[in-house]
């Protein structure tokens, strides 16, 4: 390692003996040329320890000065043309520009309001072009290809590149943010929306970073346990500096760290805005990053200064520069780049007079002409060598731009550069002289996108670096290569068939049984992949430690406290379950990298993520909905879901309404299921649609933790089952007496089942009763039908299965349900006319109590169902109110307490 450059040696203010300082900087400048810079860390720690024990305060401090971490000297040289280079960004900065403003031009008569960004990627264009000229691999048979997470708002500057690569046609760009039409393309990073070019969304700020973390330790694990070979790829993360204000941006970085995740690179875009003003208008975010990420065991990269500095930094021998730099707020470097030269002569060198002599023969232009990291190629080149070729760690790297960098007026360095989209002609024509765009005047006022032709030294340079790398990216895998067979129904006889009398179970217990025997097949259990939040005893679960065990690439290194148990905690550098500990993000983010493995991966997986059902949707919507996205294939469990089953754990705990999140999610497949049978047909069917079909879906299953007995399977109700109804119970007795049909799912099917019962028993009253599955897709196959009716009015109706099941038994519906009565309400416009409707539901706050006593109070046990019941007899004349009466007085219900849903 070179001798320590001497801007190192300066003396600090307030430096009570300068000589001595510069001694003890010789000694150590000495041992780094002598020695190199292990044994000076050595010498160093070993001083800061005798002085911590000799009772001297030493807060640790994890900040570096304020300068690149890569010495000049030590910069691997890049080895493009840099001249061609920077043709081509220009070229990508005025196609994203003018891509922005047409769509804000050409549109009077809807407003004109499309929107997009343009300052977001002019601050990164550098950074994006030594990317894909050197360092991002598509997938080939011997590179599985790199991930890329796109900082979500410049988008245009990559459909700039595939413009130019051919990849994306005029008439696309001339349809930015047009998307109805199928020919557009789409505003930010969607795989839904262009299924084969996006691979992750990443505009939801904070959770690309997040789901990165898990993507790039999902890597780890197909390698670990021979899945794969990811040993080549790498995960690339774009992220804006005031983006990491989000918890979720820093929220696993210490994951990454303990996980040793070396194939996890950070790039944050530190242009010092956020969407409205300064990220740290009086402070530094570039130090207070490099705190977090230091602090947390990363390798951490600083990019700050370009090259046009590195004269001045050499002459600063007694690091005045350098403090000025460190003590100039963020604030100001903003203001400094929305100003000139002069600005900057006199508002950071005039900091000190020796700054001040420093720039004395430089014009204004050259002082403006200083240049940040951000922009500088052969800087970030070698920024991004290193990072890539660092072992052992996950590596940020802080790299300062100019927001709006090249927008001149328009919005260079200004707070309002996000928020720009509509240049006037003075500022298109100031962007093309800026970018030397062989435009001629007279077509300027129409925005000509510009591409050289196919043989130009540019064209063919852009093809070559792309070809050296596999191919093209960003791209994505639509479906995987390979196919994948699954297991018959029959495998899975175990939650098929009746439980014997004594051994009832819940429908979780059904749900282990189930993966338990998927495990056991060989082609697809080592593809299942079991995701726990630290709750794998409260799901019965603990089995698959001992049997399949927990992921960990350092493998267990101590002996686990249960280890003379059967079932005892067992960790293993090929463990199948990933266990995140009490954290539902977590899961959520894992459960996403192994849902989109076969297109990420070319690798079938089929995760389970098991949680407690209000910590699911609730908690992490937004990941959800980043799921749905991503055309996401896998299997959510919410576990003691319902308002009423989890009987001791209260308010907080209680689940009601995760359904209706569910619902909002187009491509998400929800059930509430109440047998173990149907539990077993739900998830047979999963697997036929999204392992063998390849369709994009996911599927939400609720679970109970109580026990019961399992009728077991009706043999032809299977495709009932999936579209959402069948008949549990038909009515018993007389054919010629009222009869009424009780719906229900999950836990309260069984009060709708003893609702039966008392009817029949008590009031003369027949009751058919209906398990229903799924609500949800009740209401979206009645919709269906109600559209098709209402666009072909000459063709046969359609009738919605809800119609048909129902028409079989006429008189009035009573649904019930452990869910806020919205859930079962979506299906009354398709009971069949004349079949009046009753619902009951669990709205309002949860609370801790008994089953029995929470039922009572949220009014949906046995003895409202047969009251509701009874008045829907009665609103139908079949009965007299009279009867109605009798049996509130007979079940002793309080007519008059609170409304539980404000109580």
């Amino acid at each position: 390692m070179s001798a320590m450059p001497e801007s190192f040696l300066g003396p600090a203010a307030g430096d009570a003996d300068p000589a001595e300082t510069r001694e003890w900087l010789d000694a150590l400048s000495a041992v780094i040329g002598a020695e190199g810079g292990e044994r000076a860390h050595f010498l160093l720690e070993q001083l800061i320890d005798q002085a911590r024990q000799a009772g001297i305060d030493l807060p640790f401090s994890a900040n570096t000065a304020y300068v690149n971490t890569i010495p000049t000297d030590q910069e691997e040289r890049t080895p493009g043309n840099i001249e061609i280079e920077e043709r081509l960004r220009a070229y990508m900065r005025w196609n994203a520009m003018a891509m922005v403003v047409k769509a804000n031009r050409l549109h009077p008569a809807d407003g004109g309001d499309l929107g997009g960004h343009i300052s977001s990627f002019a601050s990164l264009a550098t950074m994006f072009g030594t990317g894909f000229n050197h360092f991002w691999h598509a997938a080939t048979p011997e590179h599985g290809g790199d991930l890329l997470y796109i900082q979500g708002h410049s988008s245009p500057g990559i459909y700039a590149r595939a413009f130019l690569e051919g990849r994306l046609t005029e008439d696309q760009l001339l349809h930015f943010r047009q998307e109805v039409d199928g020919k557009g393309i789409s505003s930010y990073p969607h795989p839904k929306l262009m299924p084969e070019f996006w691979q992750f969304p990443t505009v939801s700020m904070g959770l690309g970073p997040l789901m990165a973390i898990y993507q790039a330790r999902f890597l780890k694990y197909l390698h670990a346990r021979g899945i794969a070979d990811t040993s080549k790829r790498k995960v690339w993360v774009f992220c804006g500096d005031g983006e990491m204000d989000e918890p979720e941006s820093l929220g696993a970085i210490g994951l990454a760290a303990r996980e040793k995740l070396d194939n996890l690179i950070f790039v944050i875009n530190c242009n010092l805005q956020r969407l409205d003003g300064p990220v740290r208008g009086n402070g530094k975010i570039i130090q207070e990053l490099e705190s977090e990420f230091r602090g947390s065991n990363w390798n951490v990269i600083k990019l700050i200064w370009g090259s046009y500095w590195d004269p001045l930094i050499a002459r600063d021998k007694e690091g005045i520069l350098r403090r000025v730099m460190m003590d100039t707020v963020d604030g100001d470097y903003q203001a400094m780049k929305a100003n000139d030269g002069a600005f900057v002569r006199k508002q950071f060198f005039g900091r000190h007079p020796k700054l001040l002599e420093m720039v004395s023969k430089m014009s204004d232009e050259d002082v403006w002409r200083l240049n940040r990291g951000g922009h500088d190629p052969q800087k970030v080149y070698a920024a991004f060598h290193r990072a890539a070729n660092h072992q052992g760690q996950p590596t940020v790297l802080l790299v300062k731009t100019v927001k709006g960098f090249g927008m001149g007026k328009s919005g260079e360095g200004k707070n309002t550069a996000h928020q720009t989209k509509k240049l006037v002609d003075d500022d298109v024509r100031a962007f093309r002289d800026r970018w030397n765009i062989p435009i001629p005047d007279d077509q300027l006022g129409d925005i000509p996108f510009y591409k050289p032709a196919d043989d130009t030294p540019e064209m063919k340079y852009l093809h070559e670096r792309r070809q050296a790398l596999g191919g093209y990216l960003p791209a994505r895998r639509p479906k995987a290569d390979e196919q994948l067979a699954v297991p018959p129904l029959e495998t899975f006889s175990a939650v098929l068939e009746p439980t014997a009398e004594g051994r009832e179970i819940s429908t979780t217990q059904a749900f282990v049984r189930f993966l338990t025997q998927l495990l056991r097949d060989k082609e697809l259990g080592p593809r299942a992949v079991p995701i726990l939040v630290d709750e794998a005893r409260t799901f019965g679960m603990e089995g698959l430690f001992r049997q399949i065990g927990i992921y960990n690439p350092a493998g267990q290194n101590y002996t686990p406290v249960d280890k003379d148990q059967v079932m005892y905690y067992r960790e293993d550098k090929a463990g199948q379950v990933l266990q995140e500990g009490i954290n539902e993000p977590g899961g959520m983010s894992s459960w996403i990298a192994a849902a989109t493995s076969y297109a990420t991966n070319n690798r079938i997986m089929v995760p389970f993520y098991i949680y407690y059902s209000m910590f699911g949707f609730q908690r992490v919507g937004d990941l959800a909905w980043a799921a749905g996205d991503m055309q996401a294939r896998g299997f959510l469990l919410g576990g003691t879901s319902g308002r009423t089953t989890l009987n001791g754990e209260g308010l907080q705990h209680e689940d009601g309404h995760s359904h209706i999140y569910a619902h909002t999610i187009p491509n998400c497949v929800s059930y509430d299921p109440t047998f173990a049978h149907e539990v077993g047909v739900i998830l047979h069917h999963g697997l036929q649609r999204m392992v063998e079909r390849q369709d994009n879906v996911f599927f939400y299953l609720t679970l109970l933790n109580e026990n019961y007995p399992m009728p077991g399977l009706q043999a032809g109700t299977e495709n009932e089952i999936i579209k959402g109804m069948y008949l549990l119970q038909p009515a018993g007795g007389d054919a010629g007496r009222p009869s009424v049909n009780l719906l229900g799912s999950g836990t309260i099917l069984q009060e709708s089942i003893a609702a039966k019962a008392l009817l029949e028993s008590e009031w003369d009253v027949g009751a058919n009763v209906w398990s229903c599955p799924s609500f949800n897709e009740l209401a979206r196959d009645g919709q269906d039908a109600e559209r098709w009716n209402l666009l072909h009015p000459t063709a046969e109706a359609r009738v919605p299965f809800v119609t048909r099941q129902l028409s079989r038994t006429p008189g009035p519906v009573v649904a019930s349900t452990d869910y806020i009565k919205l859930y079962a309400e979506q299906i009354r416009p398709f009971i069949p006319q004349g079949q009046t409707y009753k619902v009951l539901g669990t709205d309002g706050f949860g609370r801790s109590d008994f089953r029995y006593k929470l039922r009572e109070h949220f009014e949906v046990n046995r003895h409202y169902i047969v009251v509701a019941a009874l008045r829907a007899l009665a609103d139908a004349g079949t009965v007299p109110l009279g009867r109605v009466a009798e049996a509130i007085a007979k079940y002793g219900i309080n007519a008059d307490k609170i409304n539980p849903l404000y109580a």
